[in-house]
């Protein structure tokens, strides 16, 4: 084989999830094999030929789009918003490119020795093979309603939401939200500022909110304040025993029946108690902990145990890693593994020495969260931080949708596969216009990764 065939030939990446890690990944490694700065980078910089080598990516999903999962407790009781949370894949304009492939089915087991996958296409049930020459596990964890929808399309999801909106509305004697955490935080006090005339009460096992986050308590205690100031009640250390349904000819109420014996009436009863489990069951055990999340290096290559380690990644929630799991996370993990990809890549080819991105392996808990008007926040180097600014730098006015859409630059249209492109300076300072600067601004200026800053 010539040494010209070998500089054309195109690697093939495999990409398990099309989410926020999947599409960072997907996205910042098209840019640098297109010669072209990562788009997390926040640079302007001209394509560089020496940098560019060809790379298809084939993303598998069970959805049929992307879903803003953050925006899942405003979806659930504003119509309007729940559109617009979910794309298809085929309405995204970065991903109509000739090199990005989007297939509808799950990966029921991963060759990581003969470097192949078998999939099941959603639609046909029809098994087949992938091969590849990357692999990278973005698909996640598999969570229940009310934490994130369980419909595979967006017509499903929005069937759904609409049930669920009519029987929020329906309600004369309040809702009940079981469990404080961020979820149940969030769904409690979107309910009351999109519904305020509806009794909201938040019930919680533990005397503090948020109990299960390794978080300050002054953290939950303004959290806790500001749910109150949204007007939700809120019952603490009290477990729910049962929930009684009670049905007449014309409508149906709940009775929630406390551990201390009391008693609580609602119409609707949602349980925000998270449920979720790792989606790593295709993977061999050696890649994976005893929880079901894939071990990974700081390189975000797989541990060493698995065959051919260093062409499988993982990033995003599916990772074990330090630090609370959030989409911030998810997509810095994810240009992490496009870089460490894009060096192999040229290594293999051009015999250069990879310059490979490394994660701190010690990421503290840092959260935000949404609540109500308001938004609390906390990072090691700024504290515990709340109100109607902090919600808006965190979440826009739109639960973090504009930010994550124009942070990955998902409406801008595709460059030319494997031909440089210069992006015009007008279209990139237009950018400095959008939230999403001062996430660029806080990278570009420190050098700090996005760990190091409360974001998303």
């Amino acid at each position: 084989m010539s040494s010209l065939s070998v500089a054309q030939k195109v690697t093939r990446v495999l990409v398990a999830g099309g989410s926020y890690a999947g599409l960072s990944v997907t996205l910042n490694l098209l840019d640098l094999c297109n010669g072209l700065s990562p788009r997390f980078s926040g640079t302007n910089t001209p394509a560089d030929r020496s940098q560019q080598t060809p790379v298809e990516v084939t993303i598998v999903d069970e959805r049929d789009g992307f879903y803003h999962l953050i925006g899942t407790p405003l979806a659930y009781v504003s119509k309007e918003y729940a559109e617009k949370a979910w794309i298809r894949f085929q309405d995204i304009p970065a991903l109509q490119i000739p090199s990005v492939k989007v297939l509808r089915a799950s990966i029921t087991q991963l060759n990581c020795e003969e470097k192949f996958a078998t999939v099941k296409a959603i639609d046909t049930k029809q098994n087949y093979k992938i091969p590849y020459d990357y692999f990278v596990a973005a698909s996640g964890l598999r969570r229940t309603k009310p934490s994130a929808p369980v419909a595979l399309t967006k017509k499903e999801y929005l069937k759904d939401v609409l049930e669920h909106i009519q029987l929020v509305e329906s309600g004369k004697h309040g809702v009940v939200v079981i469990g404080a955490g961020a979820v149940g935080i969030e769904i409690a006090t979107e309910v009351k500022m999109i519904y305020p005339h509806l009794k909201v009460t938040l019930i919680h096992s533990r005397q503090r909110i948020l109990s299960s986050e390794d978080l300050p308590d002054e953290f939950k205690d303004v959290a806790l304040n500001l749910v109150h100031e949204a007007g939700v009640e809120t019952i603490l250390g009290a477990r729910v025993k049962d929930t009684i349904k009670k049905t007449d000819s014309n409508s149906t109420l709940y009775e929630v029946v406390l551990s201390d014996d009391r008693r609580i009436q609602a119409d609707f009863v949602i349980n925000a108690i998270s449920k979720f489990h790792p989606t790593a069951t295709y993977l061999p055990s050696t890649a994976v902990d005893e929880e079901g999340y894939i071990k990974i290096k700081s390189s975000t290559e797989f541990h060493g145990d698995t065959p051919n380690a260093t062409f499988h990644y993982a990033a995003g929630d599916i990772v074990r890693w330090s630090g609370i799991k959030r989409c911030g996370a998810a997509m810095h993990q994810g240009l992490h593994t496009a870089v460490n990809i894009h060096q192999r890549i040229l290594a293999a080819r051009t015999g250069i020495t990879p310059r490979f991105k490394e994660l701190d392996s010690n990421v503290p808990p840092m959260m935000a969260l949404a609540v109500g008007k308001k938004a609390v926040s906390y990072s090691p180097q700024a504290g515990t931080k709340s109100g109607e600014d902090v919600l808006k730098a965190c979440f826009g006015d739109d639960l973090g949708f504009t930010i994550c859409w124009n942070y990955l630059r998902l409406g801008e249209a595709p460059y030319k596969v494997h031909k440089p492109y210069e992006y015009g300076a007008g279209k990139r300072d237009k950018l400095t216009e959008l939230p999403l600067l001062f996430i660029f601004d806080l990278f570009t200026t420190t050098g700090k990764n996005l760990y190091s800053f409360n974001v998303l």
